[in-house]
């Protein structure tokens, strides 16, 4: 006689938590139904009825750390501050400084758009959301640039280990918003510019 079935309802997304683990622990190269039915601790077909594919179950992985930046962004009172290179640069300090593993997890799971293009909306959704949360102070053309120079300072921390350098962020954000970097020590040499793109 076929044993019931178990009532299980979170256990898709147990799966997904298990493949942010495995994912965090072994890299994408890690990843496979095994090994996710077994940090999930639940049958292989388990991982197989719900996610028919490996994108389909990093798909589920990417959005559930996708738009965390974004979400972030939008939320933190930095992003009304007067100053807002040195806001962006705090934010960065925090993130970096807070949780490195998890941001290493979430760009892991970005790159991989690279050669999994079912991916690429996703990984797309992530870099809009953050755009968007900017845009209404900078405007979408230097939100979108602004986006790009963390991730770009993000990803040198990452891959080389050094450490992460607040005043440099804050010296090349405030150059793309076209600031001068050393305005609170009172030695501006520029008068402001309109930060909102035309």
């Amino acid at each position: 006689m076929a044993r019931p079935r178990r009532h299980d309802p979170d256990r898709r997304e147990r799966i997904v938590d298990a493949a942010l683990a495995v994912v965090g622990r072994a890299g994408i190269g890690g990843l496979s139904h095994r090994t996710v039915a077994a940090e999930a601790d639940v049958p292989l077909g388990s991982t197989t009825y719900h996610f028919a594919s490996l994108d389909e179950l990093l798909v589920a992985a990417l959005r559930r750390v996708d738009g965390t930046f974004g979400a972030r962004l939008r939320r933190d009172p930095e992003i009304d501050a007067p100053d807002l290179a040195a806001g962006l640069a705090a934010l960065l300090r925090e993130r970096l400084g807070a949780e490195p593993t998890g941001v290493a997890l979430e760009y892991e799971l970005y790159l991989a758009a690279l050669r999994r293009p079912a991916l690429r909306p996703v990984a797309a959704e992530w870099t809009d959301e953050a755009v968007a949360a900017l845009a209404p102070r900078t405007g979408p053309v230097t939100a979108r640039a602004l986006v790009a120079l963390m991730d770009g300072i993000s990803l040198q921390v990452l891959l080389t280990g050094a450490a992460y350098d607040e005043g440099y962020a804050r010296e090349m954000l405030a150059r793309i918003l076209n600031e001068d970097p050393n305005r609170q020590a009172g030695a501006s040499s520029e008068p402001p510019t309109d930060q909102t793109d035309t």
